[in-house]
């Protein structure tokens, strides 16, 4: 019965360890995400800066109208890809947040398992100290009650 109580613990310890690493992936998973968002808006950035450059230029020799309206039209574009680039950060920073409270809590329900493990087996332990003591007990009675007869 102890010893199978200790499996069913052992068996919880294996399932809880198991949604623990599906956390943890999905953690990674999502701060991944947050990190590419990041470089996705550091290059539409970069790249609105090198277009803004090209206005300049062009502007300082001459520029007509049509194309400055298509170089304003293109940068108001790249104006919009960066706000949706900040949106899906926000959200992959709220999914980030979220996914490690998710696996800290499932860190937890780990560490308390174990400690139950650790204690099963402790008392186990005892148990079997016990029941040998006990029967170590037993031999020494035996062997001086066998002394004491034979004088």
């Amino acid at each position: 019965m102890a010893a199978n109580k200790n499996k069913q613990l052992e068996t919880l310890l294996k399932f809880e360890h198991s949604k623990e690493e599906i956390a943890a992936n999905t953690l990674r998973s999502a701060e991944n995400d947050y990190q590419q968002n990041l470089i996705r808006l550091q290059s539409v950035a970069d790249y609105r800066l090198e277009y803004m450059k090209r206005l300049s230029q062009r502007s300082s020799i001459g520029l007509d109208s049509a194309t400055y309206n298509h170089y304003h039209a293109f940068i108001s574009k790249l104006d919009y890809a960066s706000e949706q680039v900040k949106v899906a950060m926000q959200q992959a920073k709220a999914l980030t947040e979220q996914s490690k409270n998710l696996w800290l809590k499932q860190r937890q329900k780990v560490q308390a398992v174990e400690m139950l493990v650790q204690k099963r087996s402790l008392a186990l332990a005892k148990v079997e100290n016990k029941k040998e003591q006990a029967m170590f007990d037993e031999i020494a009675t035996q062997q001086f009650l066998r002394r004491k007869s034979s004088y």
